[in-house]
């Protein structure tokens, strides 16, 4: 998968979609971040908050590699889509 801002948006949607399948996990995103279903909708196509569907995702390898494997995705593939949403820059401290 090449990463680009649309690859990395239609892949948080995925995220997003898996979480809504998974209903224990889901309330725990929900818990996690504040919003609720209505958020979800209207905030649907905001690339700040797809970032942070990812930033959640990304909290725990175990949720990674299970969305990953799902998807037959490579596992760098989430880092990778989140480095390209609005707040996912890599520092460089040099």
């Amino acid at each position: 998968m090449t990463i680009s801002i649309e690859n990395s948006q239609v892949l948080a949607l995925q995220v997003v979609t898996w979480l809504m399948g998974n209903q224990a996990l889901c309330e725990v995103f929900l818990g996690a971040t504040g919003a609720n279903e209505t958020d979800l909708r209207e905030r649907i196509s905001d690339p700040e908050f797809l970032g942070c569907v990812l930033d959640f995702l990304l909290l725990d390898d175990t949720w990674v590699i299970e969305f990953c494997d799902e998807h037959g995705l490579p596992y760098l593939s989430v880092m990778q889509a989140r480095n390209c949403l609005p707040g996912g820059e890599q520092m460089h401290w040099t």
